[in-house]
């Protein structure tokens, strides 16, 4: 089972949020996941994701792969004040 990290969309029509989830790589965007490690609002002035920083340790730590989107979302966007 190839796991990977990657965007999911939520919201409503033309006010899009994301979480990023753990997901096996076979299932659909919004489909099924293993776990939820955040979420990015594109909407939010500052730019920032929420995100649980440990458990994406132990993910990659694990074999995960991150999709393009999410690595660069995580090495560009400044961190959330309630970040983990």
């Amino acid at each position: 089972m190839a796991v990977h990290i990657r965007l999911t969309r939520q919201g409503t029509k033309k006010k899009p949020f994301y979480r990023i989830i753990v997901t096996d790589q076979r299932n659909r965007r919004d489909g099924r996941f293993i776990e939820k490690l955040g979420t990015f609002n594109p909407l939010d002035a500052s730019g920032a994701i929420q995100l649980d920083r440990v458990r994406l340790a132990y993910w990659v730590s694990n074999g995960a792969q991150l999709s393009h989107t999410v690595d660069r979302l995580i090495k560009t966007a400044p961190p959330a004040a309630s970040e983990s």
